[in-house]
């Protein structure tokens, strides 16, 4: 069986997996197990059969797969109560790691790398070839940031990454209990796609400092210098998002004077009245910032968003606001296009 094959139960599977986590509502639970389960059997078989060949690719691809069936196998017992939710973003969080190890096939098989792109440049030959030809000191890489570790940080640099040009960077910030290590696959289809520089750091508490001593923008800040120091990138186009606590800490970092981000797109993510009052200094005026909120989130209400909006906008930053109907609390990637569209002016 070739490479492209062996892949396809696994590259069904995961897609099934983000579809189920974008979807994902407390009353939902029983539905979103139907529409994943029947993607465990095809790939225990393919699993079953794959040989363990030692090299690092299909090694990756193995351990990925048994990722995503421990994923698949712990949203299969997610029960329908009050709980049910939580079990579902745990069983989820597979997901991530199983994309982490699949991710060294793209170089090897053309389903994999097409799964990193974005569907317009899925089946571009020329782009193709760039990838296949990376550059020195590209792709992933992950500095201080194993899983459960504080205050380290993901990162990627496009594979065709060229030193006379500069890249926009994306600092993606993971919600309450989440790892940057994992979210950085939230972003890293557009980043590949479209020549970002994306960081994707992790809180050095338990979650951001959105209550004491704010211990974390020093921290993005110097995460910030060292990427500057070895990467070109354009100082104008520098976008601060995040989800849920990581949505909230990028207005409370993001609306600082000091803080070197040209654009703020909060997600999924708490405001309170007093807040522009207890950021020192702020610098809001003019600020374009891209608020996205989902009408069913069942965590932080929707109307913490429309006051998000009036506030922050009578003090004039300039406001996008995108109320999604079918979202509750979890991360919509299909809106990344549209944030990206507007940070980047195209």
């Amino acid at each position: 069986m070739s490479l492209d094959g062996a892949v396809a139960p696994l590259l069904d599977a995961l897609t099934r997996m983000l579809a189920a986590q974008r979807h994902l509502h407390p009353i939902h639970l029983e539905q979103l197990k139907l529409t994943v389960g029947d993607a465990e059997a095809p790939l225990q078989a393919v699993f079953d059969a794959f040989p363990e060949s030692g090299s690092p690719v299909d090694d990756g691809v193995r351990t990925s797969m048994d990722l995503t069936l421990k994923a698949l196998s712990a949203f299969r017992e997610v029960p329908q109560d009050p709980e049910g939710i939580f079990q579902a973003y745990r069983a989820l969080r597979y997901a991530p790691y199983a994309m982490e190890t699949l991710y060294p096939a793209a170089s090897e098989s053309p389903a994999v790398s097409d799964f990193f792109l974005e569907e317009a440049r899925q089946g571009d030959a020329a782009f193709a070839e760039r990838l296949a030809a990376p550059q020195p000191n590209t792709g992933v890489f992950h500095v201080e940031n194993e899983r459960g570790s504080k205050g380290g940080y993901s990162f990627y640099v496009p594979e065709y990454y060229d030193p006379a040009e500069t890249y926009p960077v994306v600092v993606a910030l993971h919600g309450g209990a989440g790892h940057g290590r994992g979210f950085l696959w939230t972003w890293l289809k557009e980043a590949r796609s479209r020549g970002i520089i994306l960081i994707s750091p992790t809180a050095r508490g338990d979650t951001w400092a959105l209550m004491g001593p704010d211990i974390d923008s020093e921290n993005l800040e110097a995460i910030l210098e060292d990427v500057r120091a070895r990467w070109s990138i354009n100082e104008e186009r520098m976008l601060l998002t995040g989800m849920s606590d990581g949505g909230t800490f990028t207005y409370v970092s993001g609306l600082r004077a000091a803080s070197p981000f040209s654009h703020l797109a909060p997600i999924a993510a708490s405001f309170h009245p007093m807040m522009p009052e207890l950021i020192d200094n702020p610098k809001i005026a003019g600020r374009p910032i891209y608020l996205t909120h989902g009408t069913h989130d069942w965590m932080f209400d929707v109307e913490v968003a429309h006051l998000a909006n009036q506030i922050l906008g009578s003090m004039g930053a300039d406001i996008t606001f995108r109320e999604i109907s079918d979202l509750a609390h979890t991360y919509p990637r299909d809106e990344n296009p549209r944030i990206l569209g507007w940070f980047l002016g195209t």
